[in-house]
């Protein structure tokens, strides 16, 4: 059995509804059976707002990585903008 995901009947759920939540809350996945057939998932809350932030500031360092300036000065390069 994989140590990031349980299953559990509905039953056992049920008793061990709290530390099914601890668990979930520290990355592992839940699956809830009603007669050995999968009823129900729990698996870890995920701030989509904070995820798409994080994933693009990712971006953003991937792409800068091949960005040189090769001796220009940013004030020049805003100076040259505005022209």
């Amino acid at each position: 059995m994989n140590a990031n995901h349980i299953t559990v009947g509905v039953f056992e759920a049920k008793a061990r509804w709290s530390e099914l939540l601890d668990l979930v809350s520290k990355g592992a996945t839940v699956t809830i059976t009603k007669r050995n057939k999968p009823a129900g998932r729990l698996i870890p809350f995920v701030d989509s707002e904070a995820q798409r932030r994080i994933e693009a500031g990712k971006a953003i360092r991937t792409l800068s990585k091949d960005c040189r300036l090769d001796g220009l000065k940013i004030k020049d390069l805003i100076e040259e903008g505005r022209r």
